[in-house]
């Protein structure tokens, strides 16, 4: 099924950073003149915050396998070069971990990456890394919003373009982290079989370079701009294949089946147990901790963003460990690791990154330990996530909708509200806390909770809930649709 085009606005939205970047539709918002612009002020900023304390003069760019990608990439590296900065540019498509990677490795000033994620396949987008290794702050993509009427004069001379590699490099950094034999090893005597979804997308390839070419059933690897029909985005109503796929495959006796998902660049993940099951990040980040903590002698503080289970923080006090928790938007986390000595940071939404790494969401490095997890355990994915219900004393559900509102306008109306008349009780239940430092995090009297968060670019609600049972979580959703529909 062709993905569907919806109507090209007839003037292009203003350039504006999100909580990954700035993305916009191909030929509308996102063209080869913008991205020029872009990048060049990106540069200026990017030397401007690193430039003294790396002594460079040099950026990486890298790009997905979006329509256009290799090429907007090479107009954003020749732009960089014209202001007089040198500019490594990817041979090929690669992870966005490994343009994180190589930025930081190298002692570059950043690197620029030409992806949009997750993404509907009609847009594209451009992210920009700094020199340790992550998502800048907010602060960085305002200060490049702010200089793109008057961009600084150039530095000098053209700068020099030259091209790499960034895969080796990246894939012997995170092999190193994790016990690949012993992953090979099971995989080779048929007690781990795995499958892994690329949706197209950054990461095909990806498995087969770390753990050998007859490793991994790889599914969606094949160059495709429109993405199968839908979003490159890790979520159940897209991976139907893979989920019969693992289902309906013969694991040997005492064999242990694992599907892998990735999403457009490849630096969040899902993945799914041995019964074809979907399983987010909210059981997926748990699991890591516990399996870091106990198995490899890791410690730190957890970061979770405020949509986070609370399976995390029960998991974090069962091993002794600090939790600090931040505003959705991975580059929060990425700020907390560069304060504090950080085990791992997570998101709701699939991404997972860890202290003795960079400090950025890497999807195959999360994908490398959970098959560790999975061999040193002998446990399902889902067993080991009942297991540590069991030791918490901790058993919940969860689930999202994204909620399209009438207008802006109504988006207005419901942050006044919220912001002034917030509900005392929801769904029949009184609401004994409300965090706001993302939205607004309502936790009710048996502890359940419900999130409600705004896009800052478009009429769009985010409803995330958490509760013991599935039933207590949709009556939350339900509750918030109704109340949303009644200033409509």
């Amino acid at each position: 099924m062709a993905a569907t085009p919806g109507p090209i606005p007839a003037t292009p939205k203003p350039i504006k950073f999100g909580t990954d970047g700035w993305r916009g539709i191909i030929a509308a918002d996102f063209t080869f003149e913008r991205v020029a612009q872009v990048a060049a002020v990106s540069a200026h900023v990017l030397n401007q915050c690193f430039g003294e304390p790396t002594g460079s003069r040099q950026i990486a760019v890298g790009y997905d396998r979006r329509f256009l990608s290799a090429e907007f990439a090479h107009t954003a590296a020749v732009a960089m070069t014209a202001q007089g900065f040198d500019v490594l540019l990817s041979q090929t498509f690669a992870p966005t971990p490994a343009l994180s990677y190589a930025a930081k490795q190298r002692g570059l000033l950043g690197a620029i990456v030409i992806t949009a994620s997750h993404n509907p396949p009609t847009y594209s987008g451009l992210k920009i890394k700094g020199a340790f290794g992550g998502s800048v702050a907010p602060e960085v993509t305002q200060r490049v919003e702010a200089l793109l009427p008057n961009p600084p004069a150039p530095m000098g001379g053209a700068g020099q373009l030259e091209t790499f590699d960034p895969w080796p490099d990246y894939c012997a950094a995170i092999q190193a982290a994790v016990d690949i034999p012993a992953i090979q090893a099971a995989i080779a005597s048929g007690q781990l079989t795995v499958f892994a979804d690329v949706m197209y997308g950054a990461a095909a390839g990806g498995l087969a370079r770390l753990l050998g070419e007859a490793s991994v059933h790889e599914l969606h690897d094949q160059e495709d701009p429109l993405f199968g029909g839908h979003p490159p985005e890790p979520l159940p109503q897209y991976l139907g294949e893979l989920l019969q796929t693992v289902r309906d495959y013969p694991a040997p006796q005492g064999g242990v089946k694992v599907g892998l998902v990735f999403d457009g660049d490849s630096d969040r993940i899902a993945a799914v147990d041995g019964q074809g099951r979907f399983l987010s990040s909210q059981i997926l980040i748990p699991l890591l901790i516990d399996h870091l903590k106990t198995r490899r002698g890791y410690s730190g503080e957890i970061v979770k963003t405020i949509s986070g289970s609370n399976l995390i923080p029960a998991v974090a006090q069962l091993h002794g460990l600090s939790l600090h928790q931040t505003p959705v938007g991975y580059k929060y986390i990425a700020d907390r690791m560069q304060e504090a000595r950080v085990l791992l940071g997570g998101e709701e939404s699939g991404g997972i990154g860890y202290g003795h790494h960079i400090p950025e969401r890497d999807a195959l490095l999360s994908a490398l330990y959970l098959l560790e997890a999975v061999v040193t355990s002998g446990l399902d994915l889902s067993d080991y996530y009942r297991l540590l219900q069991e030791k918490t004393g901790f058993f919940s559900e969860y689930d999202r909708i994204d909620l399209p509102l009438a207008s802006m306008e109504v988006r207005a109306k419901l942050l006044d509200q919220l912001a002034n008349q917030p509900p005392p009780v929801i769904a029949g239940k009184a609401v004994k806390d409300c965090l706001a430092i993302d939205g607004y995090k309502f936790t009710l009297a048996d502890d359940s909770w419900l999130l409600i968060r705004f896009s800052g670019t478009e009429p769009v609600l985010r409803l995330y809930s958490e509760a013991q049972t599935l039933e207590d979580v949709h009556q939350h959703l339900q509750w918030a649709q109704q109340w949303a529909a009644s200033f409509s």
